[in-house]
């Protein structure tokens, strides 16, 4: 099984999603759902989280996280662990309720966390399980418009404050601002490498945290390498005007940057024997 990037730091925000075993629901009713809601709650407390908003489907789960102290693993291992114990011990199961590991991606809090609470709490309309948010209980959307009374895992203090300064005004700027996002365009056209959202000062800020696990095999390349050069900044004209520059770049792009050889074939628009035969001369040059 593949092995995630997990990029933790104090202040980090995440977007977080967890799946059940085979596609399997890991909410058999609403009693499952307020029991994760009060694990979720002392998760918090005990790791100090803050949970911007959430939203409980059948076989699967959104939360959207700050970790003033960095932990997030090891609070989702509480989270996931101690709810698969309660989960089977209710419905007289045993073995693994979710599906692997969970997904966490690193948002930049100023400029995407708003749209990703939007992204979260319109799950269950993408769904087509409601054609309204406030409908869909289990989710923060009433509690952060303020239909309801905000359960104890849940604060909604920065995300209104983003919209106004009056709490209504906030709420009234909420709603419309969730309803605009039915027909908006994708959030995730700012992902990077399946792991950080955020603009590209925000992702380049996160070198530090990546470094060293380039050569962890067991995380996915596209992760590993979030912050390679492009190919056509690597592939320079400059460097296009010498076939000597140019082999060099090619061998630089695929042992140091770990792009496929047919990658480098298709953007340079060579044959992918000619690649081939490129990284077979460097290595018979080694050996000599």
């Amino acid at each position: 099984m593949a092995r995630p990037l997990r990029i933790e730091f104090p202040g980090a925000v995440y977007h977080i999603t967890s799946r059940g075993n085979d596609r399997k629901e890991i909410f058999g009713d609403d009693w499952d759902r307020k029991a994760f809601l009060e694990i979720l709650y002392r998760v918090c407390t005990r790791y100090h989280w803050l949970c911007h908003a959430y939203c409980l489907m059948d076989n699967h789960y959104h939360l959207l996280i700050e970790t003033p102290e960095g932990n997030l693993s090891i609070g989702m291992r509480q989270l996931n662990g101690v709810y698969t114990q309660t989960f089977n011990r209710v419905h007289g199961r045993i073995g693994h309720l979710f599906q692997g590991r969970f997904k966490g991606i690193v948002v930049q809090k100023d400029s995407h966390l708003l749209e990703v609470s939007r992204y979260i709490v319109l799950n269950p309309i993408r769904a087509k399980l409601v054609k309204n948010p406030n409908q869909w209980i289990w989710s923060s959307y009433s509690a952060t418009v303020g239909q309801r009374s905000s359960p104890p895992c849940l604060t909604v203090d920065w995300i209104l404050g983003q919209l106004a300064s009056e709490r209504k005004t906030a709420q009234d700027n909420y709603r419309k601002f969730v309803r605009a996002g039915i027909r908006a365009d994708s959030i995730w056209k700012d992902l990077r490498g399946q792991t950080i959202l955020g603009e590209d000062d925000f992702v380049e800020g996160m070198n530090g945290h990546i470094t060293g696990k380039e050569h962890i095999l067991e995380i996915s390349k596209r992760q590993r390498f979030i912050n390679r050069p492009t190919l056509a900044k690597i592939f320079t004209t400059e460097v296009l005007q010498s076939k000597e520059a140019r082999d060099g770049q090619i061998i630089e792009a695929v042992e140091k940057y770990g792009y496929s050889q047919k990658q480098i074939a298709d953007h340079l628009g060579l044959h992918f024997a000619s690649i081939s035969r490129i990284m077979r001369m460097k290595e018979t040059m080694l050996r000599k």
